[in-house]
């Protein structure tokens, strides 16, 4: 198809005009060149030329994205599996702004079905899920050796560091921080999506000091209503029950975690935990919840219905999930519409010096050089099959320039109290060849119609109480484990592999 661009001249002024043969309802007589408006009758002033409509004419596309444009400035973390640096854009849209970049080895997640299932679904459900508490992709591309993701990057470190340095939270600052979250995980609810591996690595804050989830490795798609999976997976202390007991869970599991997480925030560690992880399952299927006196009756009660062993009992369980959760009387001061805008003020608010600042991450990483070491890997055309359609540029890139991992179970150092070493399980089967396309849940799945989330409660009077602040950050403590940006662990332990299916 063709257009024609005249170009007139009238003193300094230029005017175009276009004059394109279009077909009414009835279709048009004739074919051949289209007739000029009597307006413009006669051969055009001046000259034209003419352009073929294609989509690489009209619109170009994205700018080409690889390694080439960014600048590594620091490591931030580093697995078996890959690391991940704090780098700048040094090329093409979003010049100079910060991002982190995590670079994975095809060679080794290719060699286990679990790394393959576990970048391919956090690379799925970070293009498809966007939310103000979950981290956001901007770019995600491939070498012939390598995969990047370039993620925003969230200055204000892990929950975990921080709550490693209180020991304990006030209930103000709890009720912060759960509140966001439990947002974030009814928004992947309504998608169909459960979590499973909520716990405080998982958990980061930007550089205002509002929580984004991260890593996504252990999430399970099309899980609506009535849908249930028997995956064993996730972090032992933070596990429901029924992933214990392989009776099929469903998204009530997440809310299980968040009751643990609650309990770990208020108390110093999570609520079952022993010497070993037979022990610590033993705790979590039978075992009795102690609650410390302090709580105040509201922080007791929500904890006592996120922790029913019955998932039908659990309070998110339910048709309303999130909802119903809100609804408690933990939250009763929360005014979730400024709280989902970002309006609340976080109780802590990381001190950084710039946008390069990385002294809320583990100086054990930052010190390092930083190198994304050359990789001359060439993998068979059977093997790259697993990584086809891999590259995304985020739709609000797209319009600027319009205008390893390793989920192998293994120990970890406790935080504080906890004597139960924190054991990360994965599932086992996948498919190397789905692809990097969002892909409908197993057969084991029964499928219902997600209903729509019952509308948030009435926002409550204004409090006369404001969420009192965290202490300073003094020193912290080395653990370790696993860190938030989900990219392999520290140090390997000798746990043996579970076996379930997905």
């Amino acid at each position: 198809m063709y257009t024609r661009r005249w170009a007139r001249w009238a003193g300094a002024a230029m005017a175009a005009v276009f004059d394109l043969d279009l077909e009414t309802e009835e279709g048009s007589e004739g074919e051949g060149e289209p007739e000029l408006s009597p307006a413009v009758s006669g051969p055009p002033v001046g000259h034209y030329e003419e352009v073929e409509l294609t989509e690489s004419s009209v619109n170009p596309g994205p700018e080409r994205i690889g390694p080439h444009c960014f600048e590594l400035l620091r490591v931030l973390g580093k697995g078996n599996y890959g690391k991940v640096f704090q780098v700048r854009k040094v090329q093409g849209s979003n010049l100079g702004k910060i991002y982190a970049m995590k670079v994975l080895r095809k060679a080794k997640i290719v060699r286990n079905a679990k790394d393959t299932a576990h970048t391919r679904a956090e690379r799925n459900i970070l293009e498809s899920v966007k939310h103000p508490f979950i981290v956001e992709l901007a770019y995600a591309f491939q070498t012939g050796g390598k995969l990047y993701l370039i993620l925003e990057c969230l200055s204000g470190g892990e929950l975990f560091t921080h709550l490693e340095r209180e020991g304990i939270f006030l209930e103000d600052t709890a009720c912060f921080y759960l509140s966001e979250i439990t947002l974030a995980l009814g928004h992947l609810h309504f998608q169909g999506i459960i979590y499973r591996d909520l716990k405080p690595e998982n958990i980061m804050l930007n550089s205002q000091g509002h929580i984004k989830l991260t890593d996504f490795g252990l999430c399970k798609e099309s899980i609506h209503e009535g849908a249930v999976t028997h995956t064993f997976c996730g972090t032992i202390e933070y596990m429901a029950p029924e992933i214990l007991v392989r009776s099929g869970h469903n998204r009530a599991v997440d809310w299980w975690s968040l009751g643990a997480l609650m309990y770990d925030m208020l108390t110093g560690s999570p609520p079952f935990t022993a010497e070993n992880r037979k022990k610590t399952m033993d705790k979590i299927i039978r075992g009795k919840l102690e609650l410390p006196p302090y709580l105040t009756p509201d922080a007791r009660d929500l904890v006592k219905k996120f922790l029913k062993r019955n998932p039908n009992q659990r309070i998110g369980g339910g048709p309303g999930d999130a909802a119903d959760v809100q609804r408690h009387p933990f939250f009763r001061h929360v005014n979730w519409d400024d709280l989902l805008a970002r309006r609340v003020d976080p109780p802590f608010r990381p001190s950084l010096q710039s946008e390069e600042d990385v002294s809320q991450f583990d100086s054990h990483f930052t010190r390092q050089t930083p190198v994304d070491s050359p990789d001359d890997t060439t993998l068979s055309e059977s093997a790259n099959q697993a990584f086809l359609g891999f590259t995304y540029v985020a739709p609000s890139v797209l319009d600027s320039i319009k205008e390893a991992f390793s989920f192998q179970p293994k120990l970890r150092s406790p935080r504080r109290l906890n004597s139960s070493p924190r054991t990360p399980v994965s599932p086992l089967k996948f498919s190397p060849f789905e692809g990097f396309r969002p892909s409908p849940g197993p057969q084991e799945l029964v499928e219902a119609p997600l209903p729509p989330l019952l509308p948030p409660p009435p926002p409550p009077p204004p409090s006369s109480t404001a969420p009192l602040p965290i202490r300073p950050p003094s020193g912290t403590k080395k653990s370790k484990r696993e860190n938030g940006w989900g990219c392999g662990r520290r140090d390997p332990g000798p746990v043996p592999e579970s076996r379930g299916h997905a």
